[in-house]
Formats: structure tokens, sequence, C-alpha cells
């Protein structure tokens, strides 16, 4: 019977969406959204132009205090905000949402296996490249991220990461 509990207790502990806190967003709380102003057909005067992310990400203030409540929420095991960058599921340099909360969540630094914000970053860079190259669709990328971030990552950074 003392095995019955604490492996009843691990599992459910380890079940729980509100605790985990993995490089890839619960997609129930964070299935991603777009910003309609960003086309395949404008992404030229958007995404592609030098300095439009800038001028449409949210101040600092917005995103320190949706992830602080996200953290709280969801019931995070670790609570020290500069472990987290609240991070765009559909990045701004592909056209998704700057401010809609279901694009926004609470991303690890340095989760297990090394696959945090700073990972995702250089997927961000490269697709916004191949979309403004015309070698990937805009949907596509956006597609791709959104799905899962680390199998994009794998398939158009780099092959050889575990």
């Amino acid at each position: 019977m003392k095995l019955v509990f604490p492996t009843v207790l691990y599992l459910a502990l380890a079940a729980s969406p509100a605790l985990a806190q993995s490089a890839l967003p619960n997609p129930a709380r964070t299935p991603g959204a777009v910003n309609p102003a960003v086309t395949q057909a404008n992404i030229k005067e958007t995404i592609c132009k030098r300095g439009w992310a800038k001028s449409v990400r949210p101040p600092e203030s917005y995103t320190r205090k949706l992830k602080r409540q996200q953290i709280r929420e969801w019931r995070y095991a670790d609570q020290k905000l500069g472990h987290f960058e609240e991070d765009h599921l559909i990045p701004i340099e592909l056209g998704g949402s700057p401010t809609d909360p279901k694009n926004l969540w609470p991303e690890p630094h340095s989760p297990l296996g090394g696959w945090g914000s700073t990972r995702k970053d250089i997927l961000e860079r490269r697709l916004n490249r191949l979309v403004c190259s015309g070698q990937l669709s805009l949907d596509e990328a956006r597609q791709a991220i959104a799905r899962n971030w680390i199998d994009a990552y794998r398939h158009y950074v780099r092959t050889s990461i575990p």
C-alpha cells in the first residue's frame, strides 16, 4: 500500500497541465492567434519590412503583467518571472497577434533538454527569412511553429539536435 499512494500522487502531479512548464505551450490555453493585418499579399510592407515587428510589439508592462497572471493562474511550480519569457506562439515576425493572450505564454528560458526561448528565437528568424525570400508560405510557417516549434526547429534549422 505504501507504494501505491506515492505512485498515484506522482502520476496526478505529473499529469497536471497547471504544474508543467514545458517549452511547448498547452494548446488548450495557447492555441495561437494571428494578426489579421498581415497576409501573404502584404508581407513586404509588414513582416519583411525592417523595424515592423518592433512597431507592433506590445509594451513590456503588458507582457510582464500577463506573464505574472498566467504563471499564477496556471499554477506553475516555478514562480520566478525571470525564468520565463512571455512569448508569442506564432511570432510577430510571422504575423502572430502581438497582444492576444491566446498567442502568448510563459515560455521557460532553459527547460530540460535545452528547448527554451533562445532556441525558439533562432527558429523565428529562420522562418521569417524563408517567408520573406519566397521559399516558404506565410501559412506554412505559421502552421509549423504553432503545431510544434521543436519539430519545426529540427526541420528548418537543424536535424542533428536531440
